[in-house]
């Protein structure tokens, strides 16, 4: 199926396109109770502080009111730090396709942020939400998972306001000589164990790592994002590499 248009990457796999979902929404069933401990076995930790670097460039305002949407957010990571640095008038709305893993946002959530966070079911190739509201929008380790990741692009711009700024953390390519070859080894010969051990499921975190290895350059990711319709478009990397912010504006 190499280069036919109705197939995808899984991981090391070629898939069809209509199978991809699917089986995402299976991995991350599996994992979602466990989610935000492997998250943090897995980085040791490094994961609250690319999580803090990406909020900071939110930058929800403390003082009038400001929408962020954010995708793929289920277990509501991003969205609690945003509501925490934004003013009163800062509202959330979370959407993921996986219910599991938006029945673990909604538990962390219980009634702290009352009607400043909704949780939504929907599909970031097809948003259940209408054209020019949002201020920001995030996604944070979600759009590699996505299988027509230019479908969702075009959404998030769709969904922001003119003005409005389009924001993914991802995981990208290390760039440090021998940092390369240490963190080949780690994602491949201990991630996949550690998620054996911890949440009894080695396939799904077999996948996660080779999803992260076939996902796009910094550079071509950004001409995506250009393509989709944003300008000034940046990318940023952090901790030499192991993951990036991606930034865009929507200008008109």
């Amino acid at each position: 199926m190499a280069g036919d248009e109705t197939s995808t990457d899984f991981g090391f796999e070629r898939v069809r396109l209509a199978e991809k979902q699917d089986r995402v929404n299976e991995v991350f069933r599996s994992v979602a109770k466990r989610y935000d401990l492997m998250n943090d076995l897995m980085s040791g930790g490094l994961h609250r502080a690319w999580k803090s670097a990406f909020v900071s460039s939110v930058r929800p305002s403390r003082t009038r009111p400001f929408r962020l949407l954010d995708v793929a957010g289920g277990t509501g990571d991003i969205a609690f730090r945003t509501l925490q640095a934004g003013g009163p008038d800062t509202k959330v709305t979370v959407l993921d396709i996986n219910e599991a893993m938006l029945g673990v946002g909604r538990e962390r959530a219980g009634h702290r942020y009352g009607s400043r966070i909704d949780f939504v079911a929907g599909n970031a190739e097809s948003l259940p939400l209408p054209s020019d509201t949002f201020d920001a929008y995030t996604i944070a380790f979600g759009i590699r998972n996505v299988p027509r990741i230019e479908n969702a692009l075009a959404e998030a711009h769709r969904v922001l306001k003119v003005g409005g700024r389009f924001l993914c953390l991802e995981f990208s390519h290390v760039d440090v000589p021998g940092l390369d070859k240490i963190y080949e080894a780690y994602s491949f010969k201990v991630i996949p164990r550690i998620g054996a051990m911890v949440a009894g499921d080695k396939e799904s975190y077999q996948y996660l790592v080779e999803s992260i290895r076939r996902f796009p350059t910094p550079g071509s990711f950004s001409r995506m994002i250009e393509q989709a319709g944003f300008g000034h478009v940046t990318h940023r990397p952090l901790s030499g590499g192991i993951c990036a912010i991606h930034s865009g504006w929507k200008l008109a």
